[in-house]
């Protein structure tokens, strides 16, 4: 059986962190869908850039949008909710299937907002709005400032993915202002029913950084050196699976049982990130380790391919997990503080789709403008 569609045999959903207009309307995305078991889609800024500048598929849509008075930003908007509105189409049947567990489609807030929590509340009512999809996610940075945005939103009935989770603390924090979003809306006298949200921990990035202070600490301290080469590459599933912990005793507690009685769902983790940035590692590293009940595994085209040839599907996510925890003590024994090191992904994280988005504003505004001058 094909391994992708064996994880569901586990509780896992797999989902495709991809998106662009031709993979829709060739059919390619029905047929993963079928053929592969795919269960959503996330899209970023990094995303649409490579999506929008690397290709025509979107020149006639600009011209089209620019010739009917458009400015740049709108047609930004007007490209990318088309592209979700269609793929949730696509993924519409699963979710009607599913009673709204399965195929969603994410559309992220800008970057530039990901420290302002008014300013990411209004864009993303005006996103939701234009969707017009039961089955979407509005994307919303896990940062301090994201917190009070995630339970304003869950608040008013809007379904949330918060991106950009690299530290257990954060994570925590992200589970329970979901659950007092749940808790407000209860209390206006609105019904939590219908609403999602997942919980996007990324993992290569914890270990390409952790990787390199591992490095630093074998070359410079020889005692330390077996401990430090022992730790390479698995700090990110410790964390990870740590997270999962956090999840049950989040999800499984009295106070989410009193909102689950009403309708509520569980906030699942998803795991983002998941391809290898280090050539020693297995390419399908971040997906064997993370199967279990109730969790998303969202893989880049190149991953997913990797796990369609070669994947074996186990549920693994439980196992060793004291080990988990033994892996990040040891880091602190070591001198690396595993809170400080997930605040600065964090923080580089934020910058890394602010400069992607920056420039596909640029590369729209390009071709705008080169449609308007021949105007």
């Amino acid at each position: 059986m094909n391994p992708l569609k064996k994880l569901s045999d586990f509780g896992q959903a797999p989902w495709l962190d991809d998106i662009r207009r031709g993979l829709i309307e060739s059919g390619e995305l029905d047929k993963l869908i079928e053929e592969d078991g795919l269960r959503g889609i996330t899209s970023n800024p990094s995303i649409f850039q490579k999506a929008i500048a690397d290709s025509d598929e979107y020149d006639g849509a600009i011209r089209e949008l620019a010739q009917g008075g458009k400015d740049t930003e709108e047609i930004y908007f007007e490209l990318a909710t088309k592209d979700i509105r269609d793929a949730a189409d696509r993924f519409r049947p699963l979710y009607d299937d599913n009673s709204g567990e399965r195929g969603f489609v994410s559309l992220e807030v800008s970057p530039h907002l990901a420290h302002d929590a008014q300013g990411t509340v209004e864009e993303a009512r005006q996103l939701w709005k234009m969707l017009d999809r039961p089955n979407v996610f509005i994307k919303v940075p896990g940062t301090k400032e994201g917190l009070e945005a995630i339970t304003q939103l869950i608040g008013e009935g809007i379904s949330v993915n918060v991106t950009l989770l690299f530290g257990l603390p954060r994570y925590r924090e992200v589970a329970e202002a979901y659950i007092e979003g749940l808790e407000r809306r209860l209390e206006g006298g609105e019904s939590v029913d219908g609403i999602a949200s997942v919980a996007s921990f990324f993992l290569s990035r914890i270990d390409v950084l952790v990787d390199g202070k591992l490095d630093q600490i074998a070359e410079a301290s020889p005692e330390d050196a077996d401990t430090a080469k022992a730790l390479r590459g698995e700090v990110a599933i410790a964390s990870a699976k740590q997270a999962y912990q956090i999840y049950k005793e989040v999800f499984e507690s009295e106070r989410f049982k009193s909102l689950s009685e009403k309708g509520a769902k569980p906030q699942r983790l998803l795991w983002a990130s998941t391809s290898v940035k280090d050539d020693a590692y297995e390419d399908v590293k971040y997906v064997e380790a993370l199967i279990g009940p109730e969790t998303v595994n969202t893989l880049p085209m190149e991953t997913l391919e990797a796990y369609r040839d070669h994947g074996q599907p186990e549920a693994r996510l439980e196992d060793d997990v004291d080990e988990a925890k033994r892996t990040l003590d040891k880091l602190g024994d070591l001198g690396i503080d595993i809170d400080e090191v997930t605040q600065q992904l964090e923080d580089e994280g934020v910058q890394k789709f602010v400069k992607p988005f920056d420039s596909l504003m640029e590369t729209i505004a390009s071709k705008r403008n080169e449609v308007l001058e021949t105007a």
